[in-house]
This record gives structure tokens, sequence and C-alpha cells, in this order.
């Protein structure tokens, strides 16, 4: 009877730990992404993201990106470029907790095939991480790589998948692992919305994301030619 007891006083403790972590609820994250063509060679990259440990409720997370595109070719892009990212690190509230800001430069390689219809997208990124928790701030450094394959369905749908690692370049190496299936559709020639599923693995933890996405990449080279003629 001990035995049993303990073991479901551990059980218990396990379900508790899953609740609390915010494993058993489905969250969202609602993204923006933008290719700002300014050159024939380089374009600005903007990105937002806003992640919800539950549907579209409980912040988890706030990330703004920004970064210099340089284009080698068509089908490889060097980009430098910066993010900031704020985070409520727990599934529960706590009166007066405070989020955890991050400072991070990035630097990033993409590069692109076809293979048949399949669209493929290597992405191979360095992260230098400065993150502050409010009474101690540390320095972290990490790589990222992410293989994407697009489908076209039609000249307006498509199906997205990738899976990206992310590996510590100090003390343990698996950081996470992102798998990732959607439907997208192209409303316009540089505009597309996509609707997914992620399953996001951490050491520890396991969570499940609906993903809501928008793509813009307006084409400024012809603003920025005026502002020239201009001066």
């Amino acid at each position: 009877m001990k035995k049993i007891l303990l073991g479901l006083i551990f059980l218990c403790s396990i379900l508790t730990y899953a609740q609390d972590s915010g494993e058993n609820s489905l969250g969202t994250w609602h993204m923006y992404f933008g290719t700002n063509k300014v050159s024939d060679k380089c374009s600005i990259h903007t990105e937002g993201q806003l992640r919800y440990y539950e549907q579209a409720d409980n912040f988890n997370q706030l990330l703004l990106r920004t970064g210099l595109n340089y284009h080698i070719n068509p089908d490889a892009i060097v980009t430098m470029g910066y993010g900031y990212i704020t985070t409520d690190g727990t599934f529960e509230e706590f009166p007066g907790e405070a989020n955890s800001r991050e400072h991070r430069i990035f630097e990033q390689l993409i590069l692109k095939n076809k293979v048949w219809e399949f669209l493929f997208e290597h992405r191979y990124r360095l992260e230098q991480r400065f993150l502050d928790f409010g009474e101690t701030t540390d320095t972290q450094h990490r790589s990222r790589y992410r293989i994407q394959v697009t489908l076209p369905l039609t000249d307006i749908f498509f199906l997205n998948f990738y899976d990206e690692i992310f590996l510590n370049l100090q003390d343990d190496v698996f950081g996470q692992n992102r798998l990732y299936a959607a439907l997208g559709v192209n409303v316009t020639d540089n505009l597309s919305v996509q609707a997914g599923y992620l399953k996001n693995h951490f050491p520890s933890a396991n969570f499940d994301r609906l993903q809501i996405g928008v793509t813009y990449n307006p084409d400024l080279r012809g603003i920025f030619k005026k502002n020239d003629s201009g001066s």
C-alpha cells in the first residue's frame, strides 16, 4: 500500500507539473514576416511575433526582429540582424513577476533549391543572446538549422513544412526542436497567409501551438530610386 500511495503521489506531481508548465494547453503564435526589397541586391527583413500559452490568451513572448539581407543570387541570401524579445517564462501568473528581456544579434545564410515541384530552403543561423532576467544577466550563443519544404498545390494554395533544430554552444548541446506543417494561401504576388500546427520539443517539455502567419514582401526599389533622383 505504501508503494502504491507513493506511486500515486509521484504521478500526481508529474501531472501537476505538466499542467503548471502549460504543456496541456494549446497555445497560439501570431506572426508577420516581410522582405522589403530596397535595391537589386539588398532588402530589409521585418518580423513581429506574439506568442501565447493559450488561445490568444496568457502572454508568453513578444519577438521583434529586423535585418539587412544581401541577395548573392536568387537562391542564396546572407543576413545580419537584430532581435528584441521579452518573455514570460511561466504558464502560471504570479503577482509582481517580471518578464525577461533579450537583445539578440544573428548572422544567417539561406540556400534554396527545387526538386521536381518541391521548393527546398535551408536556413543556417548563429545567434548571440544577451539576456536580462532582472536580478541577473547572461550571455549565450547557439546555432540553428531549418529545412523547409514548400509544395504548390495550385497558383493560390500551397503546403509548407519545416523542421528546425536549436543547438547550444555552451552547457547542454540540445536546445529545442520545432516541427511544423501548414496550409498557405497566396493572396497576391507578394502577400500570403499560412495557418498551421507547431510541435515544439524541449529537453523537459513539449508544447503544441497553432500558428497564423502573414508574409508581405513589397518591392520598394521604385521609392528609393525616386528619392535618389530627387536628391
